[in-house]
């Protein structure tokens, strides 16, 4: 039985030194008794986008990419989409342990009761343009609800962070509601305490005239999307979350960061660029033209919603979606794109160029097709996203705050700047 050990021969100094392994991992301040002589720094990794480099330890998420698999506190994701609620997931996901009826229900009122925002926030909303971006507004008005509850900033008070929980997942929808309606020119629609979190959501975007009647598809297919999206390890929005985090800031300025790191194209984009591709492919007869540019651009003509940075295998978050696709088509008909994405998965699976890259659709592909079958705009899908994962964005932030090895977040560089060099006057330039 071997030790749970690395031994690392320096060749530049001939010395050997043995670091321990844990948890798959060495310590990355193991490496810094590595020097060529005093006055070396010591050893540090370089890993620009933190490709291989763990952070954190975290008990929230797993995800085995070569498998596919996605667990929530060790429930498979294809369980808890079948069988769960949004919020009886986000609560999974804060607190560890699925509810009981009573903690369900305590759960359940105590977010319904919270949707409400306060009137000056929607004067905020009200100071944006017509054509302002949702994610704008939405990262505006959470940044915005710090001043508004300034006891937030206590963020070691247990009791003090569980009411910023409440707040945050009730008011999320709320706020991506509002600024619908303000880019549409529609008067605000106020919570109804009586629907469900996603049926509550619904009628706030979509109510007229009368009581807005929640289609009951609609609503499970939305709740679905919402236990997909709520959390997803350490993504660069979680990332940002915890970085800036870290700092002791309250859970809205922490959170509005995490808001801007979904806003990226590269993050929260992704489902709006598969539709864009979609239309301008145009109609299925032009796949497997659009196929052979894939191949033969050399990169510069992407296939969007295929692969994963995560994931080398099917994203079992896609399987779920592409069967809850038919469900909502027949409520609200066909989505004439689909014909096309089908073709697009169809060749891209069976195409060895693919095949040997790995390049499987992942949750992007299909959630494009429903939200827009549902009515969304395209400039509300990475609100869509938003409003569940802020459930994930929290269950990080609170696990960070606890984790003794947390300290403020502060990466080191590989400085290839100027040495030190004199100051010249302008006048001798």
């Amino acid at each position: 039985m071997g030790k749970d050990t690395l031994t690392i021969t320096d060749n530049r100094t001939g010395k050997t030194y043995e670091l321990p392994v844990e948890h798959g991992t060495i310590k990355a301040l193991d490496l810094r008794q590595i020097k060529t002589g005093p006055e070396d720094f010591g050893l540090m990794t370089y890993d620009p986008a933190y490709t291989n480099t763990a952070s954190c330890k975290s008990r929230i998420t797993f995800i085995d990419g070569d498998k596919g698999i996605l667990n929530y506190r060790g429930y498979p994701i294809e369980q808890l989409a079948e069988q769960s609620t949004h919020l009886e997931t986000a609560y999974l996901i804060l607190n560890g342990e699925l509810p009981s009826k009573q903690q369900h229900d305590e759960w359940v009122f105590n977010i319904t009761h919270h949707t409400m925002i306060h009137e000056n926030i929607k004067d905020v909303l009200d100071g944006f343009r017509y054509d302002a971006h949702p994610m704008g507004m939405m990262l505006a008005a959470v940044g915005a609800l710090s001043t508004f509850y300034p006891e937030a900033k206590q963020v070691r008070d247990k009791a003090v962070r569980r009411d910023q929980v409440f707040r945050l997942i009730a008011k999320m929808p709320t706020i991506a509601a509002f600024a619908y309606r303000h880019a549409m020119g529609l008067p605000y629609a106020y919570p109804d305490n009586d629907l469900s979190y996603c049926g509550n959501f619904l009628q706030m975007m979509f109510k007229t005239a009368g009581r807005y009647k929640v289609d009951p598809v609609l609503e499970r297919a939305l709740d679905v999307l919402f236990i997909l999206h709520a959390d997803h390890e350490q993504n660069c929005s979680t990332s940002a979350m915890r970085g800036v985090g870290s700092s002791e800031t309250d859970p809205y300025s922490a959170t509005a960061a995490a808001i801007a790191a979904l806003y990226g194209p590269l993050h929260g984009g992704a489902n709006e660029a598969v539709l864009r591709m979609l239309d301008e492919i145009g109609s299925k007869d032009k796949v497997p033209a659009f196929i052979k540019e894939c191949k033969e651009s050399g990169g510069d003509v992407r296939l969007m919603g295929f692969g994963h940075r995560v994931y080398k295998n099917y994203d079992p978050r896609a399987k779920i979606i592409k069967k809850m696709a038919d469900q909502v088509f027949e409520v609200t008909g066909r989505n004439p794109l689909l014909d096309i994405a089908l073709e697009l998965e169809r060749i891209a699976l069976s195409d060895e160029y693919f095949v040997k890259r790995k390049l499987y659709p992942n949750v992007d592909f299909y959630s494009g097709l429903i939200y827009q079958a549902m009515k969304f705009p395209v400039d509300l899908f990475p609100v869509l996203f938003a409003i569940p994962r802020v459930a994930g964005w929290l269950a990080q932030w609170e696990e960070m705050l606890e984790d003794k090895d947390q300290k403020i977040a502060r990466p080191r560089q590989v400085y290839l700047g100027h040495d030190r060099r004199d100051y010249v006057p302008l006048e001798s330039r």
